[in-house]
């Protein structure tokens, strides 16, 4: 709802990529003997996910790519082939996609995460708000500008996803490294990320919201932009919590429904001691 938020539906590329990683953990992880209890997601919090430069262990396990993607056209007929010739050139953003996705998913827990590198392409037309009593809620007619989005995360197929994820990652941790994490893994800020995705609170009510006071002569030729939660507490929530938000209920079911039923897979346990 601020400045840096206005491709807002562009987050859904790094919710893919969240899919991406657990589908990749799922096809590393050796059979299990018996069930074990899934741990609950981490609770809300509107404090950004914790980055690790200094770790030196792995937090989780990471897929071994079997043949690693090393330049922009490689990557330009991964993509192609994954999600089809027509939905790339529509919805992703190929120049700088590895720097562009590291950012993404590295933003999306903490407070803002600037569209300008988003992997994804803006959705189409503008947030827009209804009257209700005295104040104003989201639109309803914003989720189904994000449904193109949501759709591409839902059908796409698994584990292509994983071979794909799994090729890419080498050329995404460096670019992680290059953005001033020489020491830390993209994979582990990536599990951390989506437990904080996973755990976006659902409100009953549509969300209220507010144009912040405008001080000076100048006035915003996109003043949309600028929306922001009434309640403070979902204000302060780090940007992929409120990206999901503001997509609409039903999206951010569909979402985190994707996210869970891999998790439900038991993918995440962390590597034994």
């Amino acid at each position: 709802m601020n400045r840096r938020t206005t491709a807002i539906v562009l987050g859904i590329a790094a919710i893919a990529a969240a899919a991406i990683a657990f589908y990749a953990w799922r096809s590393m992880q050796a059979p299990e003997p018996a069930a074990v209890a899934e741990p609950a997601p981490p609770p809300a919090s509107a404090a950004p996910v914790a980055v690790t430069p200094g770790a030196s262990a792995p937090q989780y396990p990471a897929p071994v790519a079997a043949s690693a993607v090393e330049t922009p056209e490689d990557l330009r007929r991964a993509l192609v082939d994954l999600f089809g010739r027509d939905a790339v050139l529509s919805l992703f953003t190929l120049d700088d996609f590895a720097r562009r996705f590291a950012a993404t998913v590295d933003n999306l827990g903490r407070p803002q995460a600037s569209a300008s590198l988003w992997p994804l392409r803006p959705a189409p037309g503008r947030f827009t708000v209804e009257s209700r009593g005295a104040g104003t809620v989201v639109g309803a007619g914003n989720a189904t500008r994000y449904t193109p989005y949501v759709e591409l995360l839902e059908r796409v197929d698994a584990e292509r996803l994983v071979a794909l994820y799994a090729n890419v990652l080498p050329l995404v941790q460096r670019a992680y490294e290059e953005l001033g994490y020489p020491k830390a893994r993209f994979h582990d800020r990536l599990v951390a990320v989506i437990d904080q995705l996973l755990a976006t609170p659902e409100p009953r009510a549509p969300l209220a919201v507010h144009l912040p006071e405008i001080n000076g002569p100048v006035k915003p030729q996109r003043p949309w932009v600028l929306y922001q939660f009434d309640d403070p507490a979902l204000e302060a929530l780090p940007a992929g919590q409120k990206l999901l938000l503001r997509m609409g209920p039903e999206n951010e079911r569909r979402v985190k429904a994707r996210l869970a039923e891999i998790r439900r897979l038991r993918v995440a346990q962390r590597p034994a001691r």
